[in-house]
């Protein structure tokens, strides 16, 4: 278990949302995972409630995700349990329009398997936590 393993897993996470690939930034979370987001009043408590809402978004609204950045990271790791803070920089295409965000981010990542060496080292996403970056910072 390690810290470069947690990054990579939020790495891969964040390069699946960035380049739009469903089945990829869905598949790095577990099927009980819950999501607060701070522009949803409710919070999301399964990845099939997320990825409904993904599918309402991109049907309805034309969602799409132009790209995400990660920066600031940070790691912090408790047994099976890793806590992945970073800062993100998103540009998204809602309604025709482009829209960009500066947040923080949390995601807690448990380690998956306890088999084989390999399965050992599998990291998965099981909450993910998204803030509105405070007023008055700088872009980083």
């Amino acid at each position: 278990m390690s810290t470069q393993e947690v990054l990579q897993a939020a790495a891969d996470l964040v390069a699946a949302f960035a380049r739009n690939d469903r089945a990829a930034y869905f598949g790095a979370f577990t099927a009980d995972a819950s999501f607060v987001f701070h522009t949803l009043t409710q919070p999301l408590l399964s990845r099939d409630a997320y990825q409904s809402l993904w599918d309402s978004w991109r049907r309805d609204d034309g969602f799409e995700v132009l790209s995400c950045t990660s920066s600031n990271a940070h790691v912090s790791l408790h047994g099976d349990v890793a806590i992945f803070m970073h800062d993100v920089a998103t540009a998204l295409r809602m309604h025709g329009e482009q829209c960009f965000s500066q947040e923080r981010e949390t995601i807690v990542f448990i380690r998956q398997g306890s088999g084989t060496q390999q399965e050992q080292g599998l990291w998965l996403a099981c909450h993910e936590h998204l803030s509105a970056m405070p007023e008055g910072l700088p872009p980083p």
